[in-house]
């Protein structure tokens, strides 16, 4: 390699001096602070730009000049027929088709029966305990209520999902189109999908299903799109040179080769389902985030612990049997084989659930257990939490003062210090750093709008939360992380427990939190904090993991001890990889930082839920933007460096 290959290239420098100018002014701004005029410390009044205004005049004019109201009037009557259909046949609510309640039994058969359908004995003992769990700890109406809303809107989800993905697929203006709002609505908090429903449709289960149904298209459109576009070419041709139609190639070539990938968006679905199913109880949304929202509002621990636990259950459960049948292969059976052969779970279904109705009409308690039949945890946990509250009780108190007295509220004034221009000069630099000019103007389109929405502060706020949250998962997942890599056994065991945190719905985080902090600041830090380190672990593990043999040969051929294989190898090499778990875990932070706000923040999500609580749509929208264009900063300053780190390896290599 010549000396002039190594030497950087003009433009790679004048980028580096560009960036470099930038950071050294948003320095100057930042020390002389106390000298600039009002106009550069915060956007003066007259440039505030009424967005949320105009967003309502917008939504006013949709509403009562185009129409939009009938529209989503009828869309939201057919959800509410079919979650009246599952009401009915779930938890026995008088409405057609008059049949249910369907008895616990029968229901816990049929969990069990598909579990073991889809995964063997394991999978079928762990369905069918699941639903024997929420029965005799008399949850039932409670989980039957939220898995109503779920069974109406994941397949309707996965419809619209399967539709927008396969018109994505067809038509390149049609991804231009769905690409930019895809990446908006994957960043927006969930409150922000809440406050326009709230609107058009009100409060209560049909509003809760149409939010979900909103929330969770997203991820199935992207996995549809993929799935289309992974179809070997030679399957196509295949297809072709067998006569079939155009249509016939659709759905009997291209979407059955595409399987795994949709199956993946169905599971995808339907855990973005339930996460959001719990947090509807914001906007009336019966079932168990209802419940729990209530008792964790009331610091009842006891009964919190035992709805998160059936909350968790039913996570891990419906990610476990959707995952199970993405993975599960066709069966065919031989030519001569007997009905019975061929459909032995179907025969065992029947055979349960003849049972299961007979035992109900032995009994009523096979159909419901009553609240004072039920067992429950709530007293033992509540004893346990006070001993161990007395235990940890000095060491929480003196951490929870230190932190908000030395570390929180200092760090909070500072970014509140920082004058606007200084910011948006930095941010500018670094984007100037990170890819030239396009990425330092892609960066101000994205925090220029958030200074002239009037909620600078709000934002600052958001931003010194997510800051201290990802930079003490970062300490924390780092290491870890680095320690599960070490051994292939111990790095399998540490993704599984990934795997299993990240089925849990945020508000599960909330409650061993609320338990040793109280509500206040450190409790949210410390919810945030647990929720993103789980992809900084995870990422950690994999980007060491994927590091290629040959290169780690290669290095102790040369004489590397460990240490140098871990700082000069692996993780130089992982560092893309690693990148894609900062930014995970900033998104992470972010949407639970605004879930969190229910505890007493100050930051965007305790302005969002009040824009919730008074269904203001055009401030809702603003606040949730805010947040989207937070999340997309960062998610284009990361993913553009990890590009330019892969290239800069491609090149090494």
């Amino acid at each position: 390699m010549t000396a002039a290959a190594l030497s950087p290239a003009p433009a790679s420098f004048d980028r580096r001096r560009t960036a470099q100018a930038l950071l050294l002014l948003a320095a100057l701004l930042a020390t002389g602070r106390n000298i600039l005029p009002e106009a550069l410390l915060r956007p003066p009044e007259a440039l505030v730009i009424p967005f949320a205004a105009w967003i309502n005049a917008a939504f006013a004019f949709a509403r009562d000049d185009l129409g939009l109201m009938a529209l989503t009037r009828a869309f939201s009557d057919l959800v509410e027929f079919g979650l009246d259909v599952t009401a009915n046949l779930l938890y026995g609510k008088a409405r057609w088709p008059r049949l249910g309640p369907i008895p616990w039994v029968v229901i816990a058969a049929t969990a069990a029966t598909l579990g073991h359908a889809l995964g063997g004995r394991r999978l079928a003992a762990f369905a069918g305990g699941t639903f024997v769990w929420i029965a005799v700890m008399g949850q039932w109406q409670w989980a039957m209520e939220t898995l109503s809303v779920i069974v109406v809107a994941a397949p309707l989800s996965v419809l619209l999902g399967l539709a927008l993905g396969t018109l994505a697929w067809r038509f390149s203006v049609a991804e231009r189109v769905l690409n930019p709002l895809l990446n908006i609505a994957q960043s927006l908090p969930h409150f922000a999908y809440m406050i326009p429903v709230v609107v058009f449709i009100g409060i209560g289960p049909k509003a809760g299903a149409i939010v979900t149904i909103i929330f969770s298209v997203p991820p199935m459109i992207r996995l549809t799109l993929l799935g289309l576009r992974a179809v070997p070419p030679e399957i196509i041709e295949s297809g072709k040179m067998s006569g079939a139609t155009r249509w016939q190639l659709m759905t009997r070539v291209r979407l059955p080769a595409a399987r795994t990938e949709i199956l993946i968006g169905v599971n995808q679905v339907i855990m973005q389902s339930l996460a959001m199913v719990v947090l509807a109880s914001f906007i009336g949304m019966p079932g168990l985030g209802q419940k729990l929202l209530q008792l964790l509002q009331a610091l009842k621990i006891g009964l919190s612990f035992e709805i998160g636990t059936t909350i968790v259950l039913l996570a891990i459960l419906l990610d476990r049997m959707s995952k199970a049948a993405a993975h599960r292969q066709p069966v065919h059976h031989a030519a001569g084989a007997t009905f019975r052969q061929r459909h032995p779970h179907l025969l065992a279904w029947l055979a349960l659930t003849a049972i299961g109705f007979a035992l109900s009409a032995l009994h009523p308690y096979f159909t419901e257990v009553e609240r004072k039949q039920a067992l429950s945890l709530a007293g033992p946990v509540d004893a346990g939490v006070d001993v161990l509250l007395t235990v940890v009780a000095p060491l929480a108190d003196w951490l929870r003062w230190f932190l908000i007295t030395w570390v929180l509220i200092p760090l909070r004034d500072a970014f509140l210090w920082l004058p606007a221009s200084a910011v948006l000069v930095f941010v500018a630099g670094i984007g100037w750093r990170v890819g030239g000019r396009r990425s330092a103007l892609v960066c101000l389109a994205f925090a220029l709008p958030i200074a002239l929405s009037g909620w600078w502060d709000r934002a600052m706020i958001t931003v010194y939360m997510v800051t201290v949250s990802v930079t003490l998962a970062l300490l924390i997942g780092l290491p870890l992380g680095l320690i599960a890599a070490a051994r292939p056994k111990r790095a399998a065991r540490m993704l599984l427990v990934c795997d299993t945190l990240q089925t849990f719905p945020s508000f599960i985080y909330l409650i061993p939190v609320i338990m040793l902090f109280g509500v206040n600041d450190v409790a949210v830090i410390a919810a945030v904090v647990v929720f993103a380190t789980v992809p900084i672990l995870r990422y950690t593990v994999e980007g060491l993991r994927s590091v290629p043999p040959e290169l780690v040969e290669a290095a102790l051929m040369s004489g590397a001890n460990p240490r140098q294989m871990l700082w000069q190898v692996k993780l130089p090499l992982a560092v893309p990889t690693l990148l894609v778990g900062a930014n995970q875990s900033i998104m992470f932070s972010l949407f639970m930082v605004i879930i969190a706000a229910f505890i007493g923040t100050q930051d965007l999500g305790q302005e969002m839920q009040r824009a919730l609580s008074s269904a203001d749509v055009g401030k809702g929208l603003v606040l949730g933007f805010a947040v989207a264009f937070i999340g997309l900063l960062a998610d284009h300053v990361l993913l553009t460096w990890s590009r330019n780190r892969v290239e800069s390896l491609g090149a090494r290599r």
